[in-house]
């Protein structure tokens, strides 16, 4: 990690989706829980007050609740990897990781989570 990396968390992003494939889970929204890690080069932002100059997790965040929130997903492994593109959509992004979790999807567990990562080679 280069010393000018910045680490964005989003942690905790609750939100309600159609996800699964049983009746159940198709008729009716479940709650999941979306963690987003992103790591981009923040030289510019650390040596600046210029909003310009900093990558907006606002927009990412919106971004991410439309996606999850107006769609339906059969499969936890492409509602993680459709977030992730978001989370790495911007040029500036040098790694990002998407870890969605599917609370009370197995009987005796807490949650059921997926987590996928992007790290651009380029940079």
């Amino acid at each position: 990690m280069k010393p000018e990396t910045a680490i964005i968390r989003i942690k905790n992003l609750r939100l309600r989706t159609f996800i699964g494939i049983k009746d159940d889970e198709i008729q009716n929204k479940q709650d999941i829980i979306v963690n987003v890690v992103i790591h981009y080069c923040a030289e510019k932002a650390r040596n600046s007050d210029n909003v310009a100059d900093a990558l907006n997790y606002r927009t990412i965040t919106k971004k991410i609740i439309s996606l999850i929130e107006g769609n339906r997903f059969s499969l936890l492994e492409n509602l993680t990897n459709q977030t992730l593109a978001i989370a790495s959509e911007h040029h500036w992004v040098e790694f990002a990781s998407v870890e969605i979790d599917k609370p009370h999807a197995l009987r005796f567990a807490d949650s059921v989570s997926m987590e996928l990562c992007y790290q651009n080679h380029s940079k």
